[in-house]
């Protein structure tokens, strides 16, 4: 199989470099899962320009983390699961829930709603279950929400297959294996 390298600042495009200067200059690196999509500066600013229209739709940081643990969990992606359990854990949650979330489990009726959706949504390839999705509704969501879930499930999904096909370095502390594999 090819082996894929994480790209240097050199080694992409002026467009990519800027956007890599950008990052480095916001969050203090070019994380390597990002510079590796940044061999297209198309895809890479689509992206972020995604990710960040998300934050503004109907999910706290801290709920699109719980969608991002356990998406990554269904699709399988060590790079995604590291990063974001790091992330999670900057937004107040403790490692133990964070395992959780990857299960597709909270305590918190709301959070356990979403990642049961987000993991079925994944696992089924968009055809949750008509009881995931109103389990989802009956905690106050809407339509729009559903839709913001959806979009969350395709950013972390683009991620996570840019991590399984290319296997490029992990460079956040590795996420705690769970013994059970998750299912919704």
């Amino acid at each position: 199989m090819r082996t894929f390298e994480v790209p240097t600042r050199d080694q992409v495009s002026p467009e990519a470099q800027a956007i890599f200067d950008n990052l480095k200059k916001q969050v203090g690196m070019v994380p390597n899962l990002y510079a590796t999509i940044g061999q297209s500066a198309n895809a890479l600013s689509s992206f972020l320009a995604f990710q960040g229209a998300q934050a503004k739709g109907t999910f706290n940081a801290k709920e699109r983390e719980a969608v991002y643990l356990a998406v990554s969990q269904i699709n399988g992606c060590d790079y995604c699961q590291a990063a974001h359990t790091a992330l999670g854990k900057m937004n107040g949650f403790t490692e133990e829930e964070t395992i959780s979330l990857r299960k597709g489990e909270s305590d918190n009726a709301r959070l356990d709603a979403i990642v049961k959706l987000a993991q079925d949504i994944t696992e089924n390839r968009g055809r949750a279950s008509e009881e995931t999705v109103e389990a989802f509704f009956a905690q106050g969501f809407d339509n729009a929400a559903l839709i913001d879930l959806i979009a969350l499930v395709a950013d972390k999904t683009l991620a996570n297959y840019v991590h399984n096909l290319t296997q490029i370095a992990i460079d956040f502390p590795v996420a705690q294996p769970i013994e059970e594999p998750a299912l919704v």
